[in-house]
């Protein structure tokens, strides 16, 4: 699955977030994800924004970009008319009441909310497919939560690293691996990387969801916009990532080579005679060559020809058969 993260791109504006819904579609997206902030609810007034937004305590620009319970309701909605499904991320317990209120089709937890134990359990009980980031989480923080919804709902782990922009060396591929043997369950990544090589490497190890943000411009306000991908570059990604899909849940059976037959017959070796060969004649290597088509003797086995005797007369380029020899 690949979810296209909005988040706060919209910047509230309830017609941007329409058309981040139509063009995550458009992408080849599967999921589209949102963050369902209540101020009041999730942080004082006076909290610290973090480095990379600076412009507006985070308090007013969640107050800011906040939509209405109807809004809500017309965006799940929207999703459902496009045919995406539809995620958002709660901050508070008063958002997943919200979110419950429209029919949210499941949760994405968000880094700095794994230790937010009462809103794990609120959202747990809605037994809903959980989306949990780790991007903050040590071990101990992630087992702890990853019990709370084990039983209770359809979770995927998903490996994140809480840097915007992500360098590479923060990514953390080998996280994958550990989760899946860790855990035993479905496991995604985050991707906060500006590129798409992060995003087809987790799939090619096995990440069955990915996610990266998706905006209309990185031009656009706010803290999400530029760490985000524009549409034509997330539309290749999600190209590129269907295709590592399709690569990954399609195991090939090596000693299958029935589909490649006739190229064996064209491209591969077989024995013909090096020179005019009398019957009588004990073979050795000098009176073998090896050359196409591959529908003779193969080149492999040459050493079981090697003392053996001609029986017939054969004119070199005459491909050997084991008729001749005795």
């Amino acid at each position: 699955m690949i979810i296209a993260e909005i988040g706060s791109v919209h910047d509230g504006s309830y017609g941007n977030a329409l058309k981040l819904i139509d063009l995550a579609k458009e992408c080849g997206a599967d999921s589209v994800k949102f963050q369902t902030h209540i101020s009041e609810a999730e942080t004082l007034q006076n909290a610290p924004s973090p480095s990379y937004f600076s412009r507006e305590s985070r308090y007013e620009y969640f107050d800011r970009t906040s939509f209405s319970l109807s809004e809500w309701s017309s965006l799940k909605k929207r999703a459902d008319s496009v045919g995406i499904q539809f995620l958002s991320s709660p901050f508070s317990l008063q958002a997943v009441d919200l979110l419950e209120e429209i029919g949210v089709t499941g949760y994405k937890i968000p880094s700095g909310e794994v230790t937010n134990i009462p809103l794990l359990e609120k959202v747990a009980n809605c037994q809903k497919p959980v989306y949990l980031s780790s991007g903050m989480s040590n071990w101990l923080e992630l087992d702890r939560a990853v019990d709370i919804f084990i039983d209770r709902c359809d979770l995927t782990v998903m490996q994140c690293s809480s840097r915007y922009p992500c360098d590479n060396e923060f990514v953390g591929l080998n996280i994958i691996q550990e989760m899946k043997d860790r855990y035993n369950i479905s496991v995604g990544f985050s991707d906060h990387t500006l590129g798409m090589a992060a995003s087809i490497s987790a799939a090619a190890l096995g990440a069955k969801v990915i996610e990266k943000h998706l905006t209309f411009s990185k031009w656009m306000y706010g803290s999400d916009a530029k760490h985000s991908m524009e549409p034509e570059e997330f539309k290749r990604l999600c190209f590129e990532l269907k295709s590592t899909f399709e690569m990954m849940i399609n195991p090939v059976d090596k000693d299958n080579i029935k589909d490649y037959q006739e190229m064996k017959n064209i491209f591969q070796k077989s024995i013909v005679a090096a020179e005019n060969i009398e019957s009588g004649t004990i073979i050795n290597s000098n009176h073998l060559a090896f050359k196409k088509p591959g529908t003779g003797i193969p080149a492999s086995e040459y050493k079981s020809l090697i003392g053996r005797r001609m029986i017939v007369n054969c004119n070199m380029n005459d491909m050997i058969t084991k008729e001749w020899l005795e």
